[in-house]
């Protein structure tokens, strides 16, 4: 043996000093006896002394290496010459290395002399601190069979360091090999709580520390899934420690999922589960790069909504969440919460978008799925009730574009009279697809609108996705209920159509908030993107309550900072309609807005502003509101005195009894051309039609105007010139007496098959 280590620094790396260790057994480790520290003279060997262990006493704290410089001597022994070897002045050979701690071995970045191969994890059988006497060197012995490894650090701290990282990554190392082939599940549950107490015990601060330990348990339970409830139970009790300061890993994850959706009326759910959410809620910071910890707040959540008192044990975890005083302490819980009510809702729709033939995933969305050329054609969306069709679909991906007033008809001409019908094709309304901004979630509205003209959705959800939908849907509106978090919740929402009441109580208090920064939320938080103001206007995609909470908005906002002629401009632009029909149907807030419309002349037409005076003085409160306007402003007066207006269009939704207050509250002797498109009235409005002895172009498109109004039109509007329809169930038609071709009476049996009376005398088709 060459003591000098001239020659020898190539020949201790021979494999046969190196035997496989990964048998060995792991329990009794974290018991063994610790030698006392290096000054007690009663263990003194020589003038080199020992230890294994530093004593917990001493509070030091170490960060883990994984790599560093440190000089190196390896000797060949026999083990009963280790104290003479120590102790001999031939002891002079180190060499410098750049070691590294990799997951299996120590390894150097110069793989020559002593460290030519690795030094393997396994084939270590002991640990040792070594410090001498007669001079300041500071070593960490590593025994194998037949040899010893020493490390001489400069100090030490960084001897010491090195040890716990060193004794860290061969214990892991080893149980990961024994925990990779369990045999018997019980001998397994120590292992695993050894695990746990060493990373608790540890005097190393690193994350990896704490997540080595989950990650090796989480790779075990995800390939032993035929575990008993029993032995799940009693892993997640022997891992909740390492739980308190350390977020699940993803796999682990999956399995605690697992746990909340088979058992969840478990202790385990409350008692090690919650802390866990609640870490996850206070400190995560990006539910992006962590999906499957936003998936087990879900499930622990619905977990709870399973108890038997349900909702009120998720309100107590709410309010745990937000804490006790006016103001909650963590400012990440609220946009942690909102993202998982929203994930979980999109999940809800994306269950019934995908089971539709024609549609992609989100997944495929965000993607930008666009090849559309392999999929089956479309089914058509379940509405509420019919609606207009839409041109037919395009390959591209654009924006949704505007509505114009009537869809692109069939003309069918006549010199006195221009019928324009449906299109008789088989065009079904499609979903729209557009690729996401960015890598963030597709918009719902963007996935499931089909149209802007449509009033609402009516999706049949499964049973379970509606619970979820309702459970979350309680909890944003739970959210809603403090004050501190109302402000930040109203920029978080984004508009999702669904109709819950859950949800119009969230808008119904954003609505109602005086803070600014809470009501300015509710109009588009950029242009072209409707928020809730427009979805919740009549005739808007979340409307059912003929705009009552849309009503409740504008007053908010006209009733603060919004009281200016920018906003009421935009009403005029956008939602004049609506606004008319509110008003229409005694709405104070609505009749205010159009009395200041008139006031700050923000209308500049005529017969606009002549139609808003009409609406205005359909009702006492409007009528009254009016006649003080007017001793305002003379020149309204003057206005009214030169007759009715020459067109009118009414707003989209408004009924039989809408139009009849309308034409009975003012002169419409004038009026040439009036628009009832995709509004509800029907047939019986025709007494009030014919009221109009100058009418010459009336638009029905969308109506449920039918055969009886189409009669008594025909008898009695000598003027009307145009008639806009979409009726191909017409069954009768009377064209008496005009100028209808032949031609034009073929296009007219082929465009309307239900077709059943006709007259046509004295026509060239008769």
């Amino acid at each position: 043996m060459d003591f000098n280590g001239s020659g020898g620094g190539n020949e201790v790396h021979n494999n046969q000093f190196y035997p496989s260790e990964e048998s060995k057994p792991l329990l009794g480790e974290m018991s063994a006896q610790q030698p006392p520290l290096e000054g007690n003279n009663n263990h003194k060997a020589g003038p080199c002394s020992k230890r294994s262990l530093l004593l917990s006493s001493s509070g030091m704290r170490y960060k883990l290496l994984q790599e560093g410089d440190i000089q190196v001597c390896v000797v060949k022994h026999p083990r009963t010459f280790l104290s003479k070897i120590l102790t001999s002045k031939f002891l002079r050979r180190w060499e410098p290395h750049h070691l590294t701690l990799t997951d299996s071995s120590l390894m150097s970045a110069t793989p020559t002399g002593y460290m030519e191969a690795p030094l393997s994890y396994s084939t270590i059988e002991d640990l040792q601190l070594l410090s001498w006497d007669n001079a300041p060197k500071y070593c960490v012995q590593l025994s194998f069979p037949g040899g010893t490894v020493l490390l001489q650090a400069a100090n030490s701290y960084l001897r010491d360091q090195w040890f716990h990282s060193i004794q860290w990554k061969k214990k892991i190392y080893k149980y990961r090999k024994v925990l990779n082939n369990p045999s018997r599940w019980d001998v397994v549950l120590k292992e695993i709580r050894a695990l746990v107490d060493m990373a608790l015990s540890s005097p190393l601060q690193d994350e990896s520390i704490h997540q080595a330990p989950l990650h090796i348990i989480s790779t075990l339970l995800s390939e032993n899934i035929n575990l008993s409830a029993q032995d799940h139970e009693n892993i997640i009790v022997a891992i909740a420690p390492l739980l308190e300061n350390n977020h699940p890993p993803p796999d682990l994850c999956e399995f605690f999922c697992k746990h909340c959706r088979e058992r969840p009326r478990s202790m385990v759910v409350i008692e090690v589960f919650t802390p866990v959410v609640q870490r996850i809620l206070k400190h995560n910071m990006d539910f992006g790069k962590c999906p499957r910890l936003r998936l087990f707040t879900q499930e622990y959540i619905l977990a709870l909504n399973e108890l038997n008192a349900g909702m009120e044990v998720v309100k107590k975890f709410i309010h745990s969440m937000h804490g006790p005083t006016g103001q909650c302490p963590h400012p990440r819980v609220l946009p942690n919460l909102v993202a998982v009510c929203l994930a979980a809702i999109y999940s809800c729709y994306e269950e019934f978008i995908n089971s539709r033939d024609n549609s992609p995933s989100l997944k495929e969305i965000r993607n930008g799925c666009q090849q559309q050329s392999d999929r089956k054609p479309p089914m058509p969306l379940r509405l509420l009730r019919p609606e207009p069709p839409t041109p037919p679909p395009t390959t591209t991906l654009s924006p949704t574009p505007a509505l114009p007033l009537s869809p692109p008809p069939s003309i069918v001409n006549s010199s006195e009279i221009l019928v324009e019908l449906e299109r008789n094709n088989n065009t079904t309304n499609t979903l729209r697809k557009g690729p996401s901004e960015g890598d963030s979630e597709p918009n719902l509205i963007d996935c499931l609108l089909v149209s802007p003209a449509l009033n609402a959705l009516s999706i049949q959800l499964p049973a379970h996705a509606d619970r979820v939908l309702g459970c979350f849907a309680l909890i944003l509106k739970m959210l809603s209920d403090y004050d501190d978090w109302r402000p930040a919740l109203a920029s978080l929402l984004q508009p999702i159509p669904f109709p819950k009441e859950e949800l119009k109580y969230v808008i119904q208090r954003f609505a109602e908030d005086p803070r600014q920064e809470v009501h300015s939320c509710l109009l588009s938080v950029r242009s072209g993107k409707d928020g809730w103001f427009q979805l919740y206007s009549p005739g808007g995609v979340a409307c059912d309550d003929d705009g009552e909470l849309f009503a409740s908005m504008v007053h908010i906002l006209m009733g603060s900072c919004y009281k200016t002629k920018k906003f009421l401009l935009s009403l005029a632009e956008n939602k004049l309609g609506p606004c008319m029909l509110l008003a229409l149907r005694g709405n104070q807030t609505m009749v205010e807005i159009l009395c200041l419309m008139l006031e700050y002349n923000i209308i500049e037409n005529k017969d606009t502003q002549l139609q808003i005076i009409s609406t205005l003085e359909s009702t006492h409160v409007g009528l009254r509101m009016y006649e003080q306007l007017c001793d305002r402003q003379r020149e309204l007066k003057e206005l009214q005195r030169k007759g009715g207006p020459t067109r009118l269009t009414l707003p989209s939704k408004s009924t039989d009894a809408d139009l009849a207050r309308l034409l009975s509250s003012g002169s419409f002797g004038n009026l040439e051309n009036l628009s009832l498109a995709f509004t509800n009235v029907t047939s019986a409005c025709a007494e009030q039609l014919i009221k109009l002895p100058s009418l010459k172009q009336l638009n029905l498109w969308s109506t449920q105007f039918g055969d009886t109004g189409l009669r008594l039109l025909s008898e009695h509007l000598a003027c009307l010139q145009v008639l806009n329809l979409s009726m191909k169930s017409l069954c009768s038609l009377n064209m008496n007496s005009t100028k209808l071709t032949a031609d034009t009476y073929e296009d007219l049996k082929a465009k309307l098959p239900n077709l059943k009376e006709v007259d046509v005398r004295y026509t060239e088709a008769w």
